[in-house]
């Protein structure tokens, strides 16, 4: 009797250790759910009075790339636009460069250097670098299995005004990007053999947001937002408005489109906001829009507009969302809302504006608490509550300058642009400007 008790608890002690070893990773872009959430406990409260504790850095070049966490490895894509992209490999604990690869894909757009985050999915990374290169690299062998271009492949010519951005996301035995080449719109490719398994027809004008999963009545959607047209990139094209599309992720089939959306550079993902509701959000001062999806009695879908605003948005990252409100940073080219706090309905509960400042940088939402760079220089620890902006620490970790950025990126980006997506795992932070990367202790 006593041994038939051991060989089941034995069984349950490894269940719980995999599901806490699986908590500590952040395999891809916005974290384990793709929502800027992490299971981390134990958050530091406070921090020394010269910040929290930076375990090691490493070089990196210059760009707006994060990097992901599985199984104590860093993987992240680096790029030297006079080469080309490399997928890098450090250990978590040392930051010690484990392996790399590289392959060639020089060029430069506004904005240079890297700008997507990769995904590890069992013994794969998968990236989509600068110019539409999608590799499925083993982290094994530490060699290519396939690779495509998601540009050239359907048609893509001249790259968008801001090259590609796409982050991979892995939909069970698929890899989904979001292509708008001529030929295509969204791509779906089987992650073991790179083979096209579907794909929808070009969806209207360019994206930079990557696709995102939303439940409706309980089924998951791949949604993803299309831009306005750009009335400065693209003159010469007519001016339509922006989409927000909900896909069938097992066939490509379109189920739903709203067709109002009114965001000429559209960067963040789609937000899940529960109750069959999507929250798209911009930059650009063009603020928010929230829909509702419901299905009709003929099976099909049908989209409503709840409400739109121009008084809250993001011009780089999708809001987080926590009990009922959204938090998100809304510094534009000519507005400095700050951080900001929204309810359910619309209702702007409170700004930071310039004081302090936030601006396109990266937040994550771990034990009830937010960490957030500003986009230039700070690192904060906050406390989100809907009644007011509750700092509880922080620390100036990131490095201004070395951008290279020249002209009207220069003008309008500012000459500190540490807008990189940050990842939380094992009570560490990982964090970038513009020439290192960090591993900062953040968690007991």
């Amino acid at each position: 009797m006593n041994l038939k008790c051991g060989v089941r608890i034995i069984p349950l002690i490894l269940l719980v250790f995999m599901t806490v070893v699986f908590a500590a990773d952040w395999p891809q872009y916005l974290g384990p759910n793709r929502d800027g959430t992490s299971p981390q406990k134990s958050l530091l409260r406070t921090w020394p009075t010269g910040g929290p504790e930076i375990l090691w850095s490493v070089t990196v070049g210059r760009g707006y790339g994060g990097p992901v966490v599985k199984d104590g490895k860093v993987y992240f894509l680096d790029r030297d636009d006079e080469v080309g992209d490399t997928m890098r490999c450090f250990d978590l604990s040392t930051g010690k460069e484990l392996w790399n690869f590289a392959y060639e894909a020089p060029g430069s757009v506004m904005f240079p250097g890297s700008r997507s985050v990769p995904i590890v999915d069992g013994n794969s990374v998968y990236s989509c670098g600068h110019n539409g290169d999608l590799y499925c690299i083993d982290i094994n062998t530490h060699k290519p299995v396939w690779n495509k271009n998601i540009w050239t492949d359907f048609g893509g010519d001249r790259l968008p005004i801001w090259a590609i951005t796409q982050c991979p996301l892995v939909y069970g035995d698929l890899v989904i990007l979001l292509s708008q080449a001529p030929d295509a719109g969204v791509v779906a490719y089987n992650k073991l053999t790179g083979a096209v398994k579907w794909k929808t027809a070009n969806l209207g004008n360019e994206s930079y947001a990557s696709p995102a999963v939303v439940k409706i009545d309980g089924k998951d959607h791949i949604v993803v937002v299309i831009s306005s047209t750009n009335p400065i990139g693209h003159r010469e094209l007519p001016q339509t408005l922006g989409k927000v599309v909900g896909i069938e992720p097992g066939t490509g089939k379109i189920l739903w489109e709203y067709d109002q959306w009114h965001c000429h550079i559209s960067v963040p993902s789609a937000v899940d906001a529960d109750d069959n509701k999507v929250l798209v959000v911009g930059g650009y001062e063009l603020g928010t829009v929230m829909i509702k999806v419901e299905k009709k009695a003929d099976g099909s879908y049908g989209t409503t507009e709840l409400f739109k605003t121009e008084e809250f948005g993001d011009q780089t990252k999708p809001p987080l969302l926590l009990d009922g409100y959204f938090y998100a940073q809304y510094g534009t080219n000519s507005r400095r809302d700050g951080l900001a706090c929204m309810s359910m309905d619309g209702e702007i509960m409170w700004k930071t504006k310039r004081d302090p400042d936030f601006n396109k940088g990266s937040m994550i939402l771990a034990d009830g608490l937010i960490l957030a760079t500003d986009g230039r220089r700070t690192l904060y620890l906050i406390e989100p509550n809907p009644s007011g902006f509750k700092p509880l620490a922080s620390s100036e970790l990131l490095a201004e300058a070395g951008t290279n950025s020249e002209g009207i990126a220069a003008r309008i980006g500012g000459s500190t642009q540490n807008w990189a997506p940050m990842a939380l795992a094992d009570g560490k932070l990982l964090i970038r400007d513009q020439s290192r990367m960090m591993c900062v202790k953040v968690a007991d």
